[in-house]
């Protein structure tokens, strides 16, 4: 029988949206509208490492001070990464979203020296536990869903980034 999670590892979703710094603001406005992402990590364009985030709220601030045309990712980013540990239960993670008044949570992962993110829960996720019937309905998400390996998923991502620069 397969059970409903209960810690941010069963229900957070490994792989995470990123995007280069120089990433024009407008172009970042589209891909999260597109994808539906509620916050894209900034990898620096030579190592790979986690910069910053930029969230919906990052996007819609640059936009209420006018402006926004010609700024990058960079320039909205904030740089403090919103984080959460795998082994929490789910409800302290929603916690720490309402305390930090923040809809997703990175699980960043250290290896030789490049700090990047891995996995992520987002208020989406959060949702979805909500309004699940069978656990099967999120089959998709947790540490066992069948993917690619982190890391693998990360070189992509940094790859795809470097080649927009």
């Amino acid at each position: 029988m397969t059970t409903t999670p209960t810690l941010v590892r069963d229900l957070m979703q490994v792989g995470v949206p990123t995007c280069a710094p120089e990433t024009p603001v407008v172009e970042l406005t589209r891909l999260m509208l597109e994808k539906g992402f509620e916050g894209v990590v900034v990898l620096d364009g030579e190592q790979g490492s986690a910069l910053g985030v930029v969230s919906q709220d990052d996007l819609v601030r640059a936009y209420a001070q006018g402006g926004y045309e010609g700024l990058t990712a960079t320039a909205v980013m904030q740089e403090n990464i919103p984080q959460v540990p795998p082994d929490i239960p789910l409800t302290a993670a929603a916690h720490i979203m309402q305390d930090q008044g923040v809809r997703v949570l990175y699980m960043m992962h250290h290896a030789g020296g490049i700090v990047y993110p891995a996995a992520m829960l987002t208020y989406h996720h959060l949702l979805r536990h909500l309004g699940v019937q069978d656990a099967s309905e999120l089959s998709d998400l947790g540490v066992r869903a069948a993917r690619k390996l982190p890391l693998e998923t990360f070189a992509r991502r940094r790859d795809e980034a470097r080649r927009q620069t």
